[in-house]
C-alpha cells in the first residue's frame, strides 16, 4: 500500500507541476482556441497520454530488468537531476506539431499531436525514470503510468477550458522551480541510496 501511495502520488504531483507551461499544455491552449470543442480534445489528450506513457512505463520496466542495480541507481539519479534542469527551460510549440491539427478531426488531431509532442518530452522521460524507480513492486510501473496520466490531465484539462486566461495568472517560474526541486530531490536521494528499499 505504501509503495502504491508513493509511486502514484509522486508521479501525479511531479508531472502535474512539470506539465504547466510545457509544450503539450501550450498545445492544449492552441487546440481549445482553434476548435472550441473541449470534450473531444480532453478525450484525445487522455488517449494519447495513456499510449505514450504506457510505452514509457514499459521501457522503464525493461531497463530495470536489464541493467544492474548499481548502474541503474546512477542512471536514474543523473536522469532526475537532468529533468530538474530541463524543467527550468521554457518550452515552445513547434510549427510542424501545430500544422498536424489541420489534417484530422478534433479528436484525431489531439491524439496525434499530443502523442508526437510527448515523444522525447520531459514528462515522458520522467515516466520512464519513475517506472524504473518503482519497478521492484510488480504493479509499480502501472501506478506510475496512472499517476503521470492523471498529472497530465490535471494540468491540461483546465487549459482546455480556460486557456490563455489561466496561463497569464500562473506563476510559471515558481511552479517550474517546485517541479525542478522535486526532481532534484529524487535524483539526490537516488544517488545517495534512498532507493535501496525499491531494489536500487
Amino acid at each position: 500500500m505504501q509503495a502504491f501511495l508513493e509511486s502514484f502520488t509522486v508521479s501525479t504531483g511531479v508531472v502535474a507541476l512539470a506539465e504547466i507551461g510545457d509544450k503539450t499544455q501550450l498545445l492544449a491552449f492552441l487546440l481549445a482556441a482553434r476548435f472550441k470543442k473541449p470534450l473531444p480534445i480532453i478525450a484525445g489528450i487522455f488517449v494519447a497520454t495513456v499510449l505514450n506513457h504506457g510505452l514509457a512505463g514499459a521501457l522503464g520496466s525493461w531497463i530495470t530488468a536489464t541493467v544492474s542495480p548499481d548502474v541503474l541507481r546512477w542512471v536514474l539519479g543523473i536522469s532526475f537531476i537532468g529533468m530538474a534542469v530541463w524543467t527550468l527551460i521554457p518550452d515552445e510549440i513547434e510549427d510542424d506539431e501545430a500544422q498536424v491539427v489541420q489534417r484530422f478531426g478534433v479528436f484525431g488531431a489531439t491524439v496525434v499531436t499530443f502523442f508526437l509532442a510527448e515523444m522525447g518530452d520531459k514528462t515522458q522521460f520522467a515516466t520512464v525514470a519513475m517506472a524504473a524507480h518503482y519497478s521492484s513492486d510488480a504493479a509499480g510501473p502501472l501506478w506510475v503510468i496512472a499517476g503521470t496520466t492523471l498529472g497530465m490531465m490535471i494540468a491540461d484539462v483546465p487549459a482546455v477550458f480556460v486557456g490563455d486566461k489561466l496561463a497569464a495568472r500562473i506563476p510559471m517560474r515558481l511552479v517550474h522551480g517546485i517541479a525542478a526541486g522535486i526532481f532534484g530531490l529524487l535524483g539526490a536521494a537516488t544517488l545517495m541510496g534512498a532507493g535501496k528499499g525499491f531494489g536500487l
